[in-house]
């Protein structure tokens, strides 16, 4: 069934028990992202290849942009050419992995790499490190005598990309923490000197507790420090009526994520202590700076 739904939205030809499954409007309007959102979300490895077997074999298309071929040339005349040989090797390595779709999308890394400089960032954060391509870059990106505190709850992931971020010279940098981030953040706030002492944090993790997270960084980062958040923008499906999710997402736990996505959107539009900025990078990251 999954197969059927997603090459009706690419061709907007399928039918189902002989009705179309949208009508020419959708599909004018929604016909990329949503094939390639949606297949994400229905969890259907064949509908990647659907819409992505030009795509080179490390590269997982999972952008907003109108179609993967000027996803392709983005990567190809800006990233690719830019991208250290240690996160090269990093995404051939995680691109094997059967979640590699949830590995920070290099234009979106590309994006970080600047942030990171921009506002000099020495000691950071990160919540949520898979298998380390947007750690690695932060630890390339920062002086030697930099510190990362990365948390995430399965080592084993993170533990595919260390032997490459050894190879970099830049473990040294990092303090990884195997634990749910709350504890984590709560016990560094138990210690007053940690507040603003942070320069940067990236959070690409459970979504259900990105609000708890924000408040908690709002206070561990300086002012003028940036926190980025991941997904913000749910494979474009923030934007879908929603009898239209009801219809193609069938996994409750995909929709709750999107409803918990919808919420921070919000959320940090309504707060008055950060400056934002929403990218369609990825599947949207949005830059929060702390402006007091």
């Amino acid at each position: 069934m999954a197969d059927s739904w997603l090459v009706g939205a690419v061709s907007c030809s399928s039918f189902i028990n002989k009705e179309p499954l949208f009508s020419l409007e959708q599909c004018n309007l929604y016909r990329s992202r949503l094939a390639l959102g949606i297949s994400e979300l229905l969890g259907d490895a064949s509908c990647w290849r659907v819409m992505g077997e030009s795509a080179k074999k490390t590269t997982v298309y999972k952008g907003l942009l109108k179609n993967e071929e000027l996803y392709q040339y983005i990567l190809e005349t800006s990233v690719y050419p830019r991208e250290p040989e240690p996160l090269k090797e990093l995404r051939d390595a995680t691109a094997a992995h059967p979640r590699a779709i949830i590995a920070t999308a290099p234009d979106a890394g590309q994006s970080l790499d600047m942030l990171l400089k921009l506002v000099n960032a020495k000691k950071t954060i990160e919540i949520g490190v898979f298998t380390g391509y947007s750690l690695l870059l932060t630890a390339l990106s920062i002086p030697d005598d930099g510190k990362i505190i990365a948390i995430d709850v399965d080592r084993k992931n993170y533990e595919i990309g260390l032997p490459i971020i050894k190879r970099a010279g830049v473990e040294h940098k990092i303090n990884f923490i195997e634990s749910q981030a709350l504890p984590v953040l709560d016990k560094l706030l138990e210690d007053h000197e940690n507040e603003g002492s942070l320069d940067f944090a990236f959070v690409d993790a459970d979504k259900g507790n990105y609000k708890n997270y924000h408040e908690r960084l709002m206070k561990l980062l300086k002012v003028g420090g940036v926190v980025v958040y991941d997904n913000t923008l749910w494979y474009g499906t923030v934007a879908l009526p929603e009898d239209l999710v009801e219809e193609l997402v069938d996994e409750e736990y995909k929709k709750e994520m999107r409803k918990h996505i919808m919420e921070l959107n919000k959320y940090l539009a309504a707060d008055s202590r950060v400056q934002i900025c929403v990218a369609p990078l990825g599947d949207g990251i949005t830059i929060c700076r702390r402006i007091y």
